[in-house]
């Protein structure tokens, strides 16, 4: 399927800087507050009231510089690009605001979304590893394409997509920012989600940084009942190490599965077809 054209111009071509076109459509106009609306579809949740109160401050002082881009159907405008300034905007009591109105899909909105939001509203670490999900999936991209169009590294939008193997509880953790990202990266070295929800629970207690927590889940089970009295310690800690060394190598999550004495399977996650020929090609190097 071919993708959409919006994405691969980037955002430079939907938010110009300067030199706006001169395309009636691509003026910027002045809109009644009242009439433009969010976008339900958007990737951010939740919005920082602190955040909101320092933008509305600056749009006090400075005006909103940069317009609000909105999509028009029947005298309504739909958000595409600039929903923080739209709240702080109505913060303020502001009557109208600066907008440039683009006539796009519904699917390219969704996805201009999500990469703005990316880009440029600091979403919390779940928000941020949905956005990318989304991506990927409905939208058919590559982890090397959205690394392009967000600035970030491969690798750091692949250790975001890990947090969503974190338990439900501790991801409500980090998107009220209770613990890091640091912290919820350290935790993903343990599998089981009840485990990790018992360190997550210890690090807030604790009020544990991220190396005290990263020491926590390294030593955790160490004093623990063994279940499986086939398996040594001295096995755990040779297969952790192992598991550790393979994660590094391939810069995915990987699991061992060591069931019986002589053998077992090593299982290696991917997050797109993509990723999937980037570990081919690391094993075939």
């Amino acid at each position: 399927m071919k993708k959409t054209s919006v994405l691969g111009k980037g955002l430079a071509s939907l938010i110009p800087e300067s030199d706006l076109q001169s395309n009636d459509r691509e003026q910027v106009l002045t809109i009644d507050v009242n009439l433009i609306k969010p976008n339900k579809k958007q990737p951010r949740k939740n919005f920082d009231d602190e955040k909101l109160m320092e933008l509305a401050n600056s749009i006090k002082e400075h005006g909103i510089i940069q317009p609000i881009v909105v999509k028009e159907e029947d005298n309504i405008y739909t958000i595409i690009a600039g929903e923080r300034r739209w709240r702080a905007a109505k913060q303020l009591n502001l009557k109208e605001v600066p907008v440039i109105i683009k006539d796009l899909t519904e699917r390219e909105i969704v996805e201009v979304s999500l990469i703005e939001n990316i880009i440029r509203e600091n979403l919390n670490p779940i928000e941020e590893a949905m956005a990318y999900k989304r991506l990927l999936k409905e939208f058919s991209l590559t982890q090397e394409e959205i690394s392009k169009q967000v600035s970030k590294s491969r690798s750091a939008i692949a250790n975001a997509l890990r947090l969503l193997n974190l338990d439900e509880r501790i991801q409500g953790y980090l998107i009220e920012g209770v613990i890091s990202e640091g912290h919820g990266r350290a935790i993903l070295g343990l599998e089981n989600k009840e485990e990790q929800y018992i360190i997550a629970q210890k690090v807030i207690d604790e009020n544990l940084n991220v190396r005290q927590t990263e020491s926590l889940v390294k030593n955790y089970g160490r004093h623990q009942e063994i279940k499986e009295p086939i398996r040594k310690p001295a096995e755990d800690i040779y297969y952790k190490d192992i598991k550790v060394r393979l994660e590094n190598h391939f810069n995915t999550k990987v699991n061992i599965n060591n069931n019986s004495k002589n053998k077992g399977k090593i299982e290696i996650e991917y997050y797109s077809p993509e990723d999937l020929q980037r570990i081919i090609e690391i094993l075939e190097a």
